[in-house]
């Protein structure tokens, strides 16, 4: 069962959080936070992404950079300063991105239970981000950044968390991307907790690495501590879980860029072998799933299996995520990327980035085609990972996003 833990925070005074929380450190590249935290001294990009003060050119995974990240945490934590709660706690987290709210529980998870499955993963992981977070948080002695958890809904939990979000937060302000942040903590943390002793599984939706750095940096601290009684801090790591039904996962679309030795010609008809395709497409995207639009030469066409490439499917449910039917019927045998994970002719356009994006990149000569989705739902997502599934990479976008510098973990 699902087990969670109050954890004593390390956060920012009410006054700095705007300054101090940042997007997570894996959706920008070293340029964009460089220029998200520019006189921004507060800007948690300096902890997450510490090369951005460092010269131009600096290896993201050099001795420096680490050194630079306990500089920069320690500098902060006597600056801003960051305050550590008296008492451990639990904490609610609500997120609105225009219409859509969603509130989950902040609190620390098991590491037994990642390692035994209970806390499901849906993706593989790259060793070298692996290396990266789990570096990062044994400098740090901590976890600064939340994974993103998900459950199956639970009118239980629904109910204790909409009275503890009546009371008056801890945080409330609206990021420069429009998201607010809400933040309180819960008065009721052994009912949270007892309520989700009885939650049978939890799901990754995003934050793989940070949960595998988690296991492993605990088992590095474990290895190192003689008097290890498994009720150490380091046996968990910080996430904050939603309820299934108020996920919002955006589209995570291609684009690739060269058509594979042929003509935009020759790849049209290569691609209707394939699948059914039609002319002057929505640019928006495909509007339900099954269907796919691809932008090419200045054109958007729709596209759909053919019905003896439909009659080919298995009932395995990765095989059927429109992710893979992509990559199995055109990326793969049309335009030869055989691993997208590791082929760099292909790109990946997620989250509010959207159709015009692939657009731009087409017709800036940056790719030679694209491909617009439509996004992989929840259940996919919950599917997939009780049967022990892995989806294609950039299956999933979740959208908006949780901030790090928030609420960290000191371990």
């Amino acid at each position: 069962m699902a087990a969670i833990y109050s954890f004593r925070a390390l956060r920012p005074p009410r006054d700095k959080v705007r300054e101090v929380a940042a997007v997570p450190y894996d959706v920008v590249n070293t340029e964009e936070a460089r220029a998200l935290a520019a006189e921004n001294p507060l800007s948690f990009l300096h902890v997450s992404r510490p090369e951005i003060d460092l010269p131009e050119g600096t290896a993201i995974y050099s001795d420096e950079v680490y050194a630079k990240a306990g500089e920069n945490f320690d500098k902060l934590r006597r600056e801003c300063p960051l305050e550590e709660e008296d008492a451990p706690g639990l904490y609610l987290y609500r997120l609105v991105m225009g219409d859509h709210a969603q509130t989950g529980v902040a609190a620390c998870f098991s590491v037994d239970e990642y390692d035994a499955g209970i806390i499901r993963k849906h993706e593989r992981t790259r060793p070298d981000k692996e290396d990266d977070r789990t570096r990062h948080t044994l400098t740090l002695r901590a976890q600064t950044g939340p994974v993103f958890l998900t459950y199956r809904a639970d009118r239980r939990i629904d109910a204790l968390v909409e009275a503890e979000t009546k009371n008056d937060p801890l945080y409330d302000f609206t990021a420069d991307d429009g998201v607010r942040h809400t933040l309180w903590r819960a008065g009721g943390a052994e009912q949270l907790a007892r309520c989700f002793a009885e939650v049978p599984l939890l799901y990754i939706a995003d934050g793989h690495h940070r949960a595998a750095s988690a296991s492993r940096a605990r088992a590095a601290l474990r290895d190192r501590d003689p008097n290890h009684t498994g009720t150490e801090e380091y046996n968990r790591f910080l996430a904050v879980v939603f309820p299934d039904e108020q996920m919002q996962i955006l589209p995570y679309h291609r684009a690739v860029r060269d058509l594979n030795g042929r003509s935009a010609e020759e790849f049209l008809g290569a691609v209707k072998e394939r699948f059914n395709v039609t002319e002057d497409a929505n640019p928006r995207g495909p509007g339900k799933a099954a269907h796919w639009h691809m932008y090419l030469a200045g054109r958007w066409y729709g596209l759909t299996l053919r019905d003896d490439a439909a009659r080919t499917l298995s009932d395995d449910p990765t095989s059927t995520l429109d992710v893979s039917l992509l990559q199995d019927n055109l990326l793969a045998p049309v335009l030869g990327v055989t691993d997208p994970r590791t082929d760099k002719r292909i790109d990946f356009v997620g989250g509010i980035r959207g159709t015009q994006e692939l657009e731009r990149l087409v017709d800036e000569g940056r790719a030679a085609v694209a491909f617009a989705l439509y996004p992989t739902s929840i259940e996919d997502l919950l599917r997939v990972s009780d049967a022990g599934g892995v989806m294609p990479p950039k299956s999933t976008w979740f959208e908006p996003k949780l901030r790090d510098g928030i609420l960290i973990h000191t371990i």
